[in-house]
């Protein structure tokens, strides 16, 4: 069946049907430290499809295998839910934009991560994902309030050439969404934008994160606002960006 596509207005608002949890593991779960737990990633995928995260998850997924990573795709909020399996995890890719998300939810998520448990996401699928729930977006360190001109040319300045995320990387160029976000001034930021002014003239000059690093409690966090749809990924920076952020969440950088 096709999947229609709606607009953010038209998908505001509405109620999120829960898919069914892809293939979750039936091997045992233990209480272990970061450091002896086995390499475990989930996956959750889903909300606003304009974004892709089907495509996006897709992506991700096989990459993790090959770094040795236990990987679970989910399709629903619910596997937040399980103390024991998120206790298990080593990192949290989620790839949900717009949604809602129930008080349970939120506070399975949010223990994980502040126990300990790595998250790393991007775009709207992260910092985009849960418009009424602060605790959350204080959890990511930001939140998506406009793309001024929708998909433009803009550039990515590399800030941090030492950090093992963007170490190496240069200065490169996108076609996409160029995120304008209120964002938290503890971010230990690794790269930024600057916003011309062509399509909000009141920002010219304005200089904004595009990724950035944090912890919340135990737990690693990382964050790019790169990745509109699965295409903006061919640029080998955006990628190479998330796969290594994805990583140092993960306790492996």
């Amino acid at each position: 069946m096709a999947i229609q596509k709606m607009n953010r207005r038209d998908f505001l608002g509405t109620t999120l049907a829960a898919g069914l949890t892809v293939g979750l593991t039936t091997t045992p779960l233990f209480s272990k430290t970061r450091a002896d737990k086995a390499k475990s990633a989930l996956i959750v995928w889903g909300g606003w499809m304009g974004h892709e995260p089907d495509k996006c998850a897709a992506i991700f997924a096989p990459w993790l295998k090959t770094q040795g990573f236990q990987v679970t795709v989910s399709e629903t909020l619910d596997s937040y839910t399980d103390p024991e399996f998120m206790a298990s995890l080593s990192v949290i890719v989620p790839i949900w934009t717009m949604g809602k998300i129930s008080k349970e939810q939120e506070k399975g998520l949010l223990a994980a991560v502040a126990g300990g448990v790595g998250i790393a996401g991007h775009h709207g699928g992260m910092c985009d994902s849960f418009r009424e729930n602060t605790d959350y977006q204080f959890m990511c360190g930001g939140q998506w309030v406009a793309h001024p001109g929708g998909v433009i040319d803009y550039e990515v300045n590399i800030k941090d050439h030492r950090d093992p995320v963007t170490k190496g990387l240069k200065d490169f160029k996108m076609h996409s969404e160029q995120y304008y976000m209120h964002v938290d001034p503890s971010n230990k930021v690794l790269a930024t934008t600057r916003f011309s002014g062509e399509h909000a003239y009141w920002i010219e000059g304005t200089v904004m994160p595009v990724v950035w690093k944090r912890m919340y409690g135990k737990g690693r966090v990382f964050y790019s606002s790169l990745g509109h749809v699965a295409k903006d990924f061919d640029v080998p920076e955006a990628l190479e960006i998330s796969k290594r952020g994805i990583l140092w969440a993960a306790g492996q950088g």
